[in-house]
């Protein structure tokens, strides 16, 4: 195979992963909107399955006992390795946690889709190990290129083991939201890949600095943003318990001040945004990709705006928050890349004179 061809499939194989990677999120996002985390009570397989029962009559009768006991255990590991790392509060609640001796019932369709959620992070997976075997044919031009793409795929076996501790201590708050960031980090890093990618061996020309500034701090603002929804999410959850599912129209209400800012923030990123899109219109043409992102950018913006407002006033309809997840991983992957581009290359052009 010629090195042309190996650079070839690497940008197929990245572009490929990055879709995939966005669709992990979307199956995640239905998995915490469905309540269908503890589908698979055991990992990496399913009731010590690969493929999952359909019914509670192929399992043992003991199956409940059976994986609160390993569940059990494996909190009890965590909390080790988090006195280690000198967390020693939270080893401790989640040690007292008594909600992880409450056995979880079978239920076929939340199995399957926290399955379905985890062949979709294995195929991520299998992608980002093809895309670090073939970045090495990028090794002479850019070695940024295969000494991210082997760390990404790193990133994504501690993800896949994060993961799971998110759903064996009950959604520990701080844990979720690291395991949203994270999956962020790996979605900029194989964008990031796939720009270096494109450009490689081309010399580049810098933009204006306040499009640049802009862009940046509208980068900074969304990922404040999703980092403050997952904690919105994080008490929502909190007051569902509380509620024991009932009352689900008061539960926004209820969430507290956290709400309150991913709201108002939510004012200030469209703001920005409108700022960004004006510059971005006035600075490149109008086929050029700068324009091109920016307005994709918008329009998920519009869209996110549309489903937060039917998960306040809808009740948090489960449609809705894994749609708005998705979008505002849209929304960061769509203004990660227009920042990247804003360093355009000579040959690729679109900058207005």
């Amino acid at each position: 195979m010629s090195i042309s061809t190996s650079k070839h499939r690497f940008q197929s194989i990245n572009l490929i992963t990055i879709v995939i990677l966005f669709v992990l999120i979307l199956a995640g996002g239905v998995v915490r909107s469905t309540g269908s985390g503890m589908g698979c009570p055991d990992w990496p397989k399913c009731f010590g399955r690969y493929v999952p029962p359909v019914s509670s009559a192929d399992l043992p009768s003991d199956y409940k006992q059976k994986y609160v006991e390993k569940r059990l255990a494996k909190n009890q590991r965590f909390a080790k390795t988090l006195d280690v790392f000198g967390y020693s509060d939270l080893a401790k609640r989640i040690r007292e946690d008594r909600s992880i001796l409450t056995p979880e019932e079978f239920n076929a369709g939340k199995t399957w889709t926290e399955y379905i959620n985890r062949l979709i992070g294995a195929i991520s997976g299998i992608f980002l190990l093809l895309m670090a075997v073939y970045s090495f044919s990028y090794w002479n031009i850019d070695k940024r290129i295969p000494v991210l793409s082997v760390l990404n795929w790193i990133f994504v076996g501690f993800q896949a083991w994060l993961g799971s501790i998110v759903v064996s201590t009950n959604l520990v708050a701080w844990i979720v939201t690291v395991h949203m960031l994270l999956a962020l980090v790996i979605l900029a890093l194989c964008i990031y890949t796939y720009h270096l990618a494109r450009v490689a061996g081309n010399s580049k020309l810098s933009t204006s600095p306040i499009i640049y500034v802009i862009t940046l701090i509208a980068l900074v603002l969304s990922t404040v943003q999703i980092t403050f929804g997952t904690e919105v999410r994080e008490k929502i959850d909190s007051v569902a318990n509380h509620f024991q599912g009932g009352y689900r129209d008061s539960w926004i209400k209820s969430a507290g001040d956290i709400f309150a800012h991913h709201r108002d923030l939510a004012v200030l990123v469209l703001v920005i945004n409108i700022m960004l899109y004006a510059l971005i219109r006035k600075r490149f043409s109008r086929h050029s990709v700068q324009q091109q992102l920016m307005s994709f950018n918008f329009l998920m913006i519009m869209l996110q705006i549309v489903t937060g407002i039917l998960l306040s006033y809808w009740a948090l309809p489960p449609f809705a928050q894994a749609a708005h997840i998705v979008l505002a991983s849209l929304v960061f992957g769509a203004q990660f890349y227009l920042l990247l581009n804003l360093h355009q290359s000579v040959n690729a052009g679109g900058v207005r004179n």
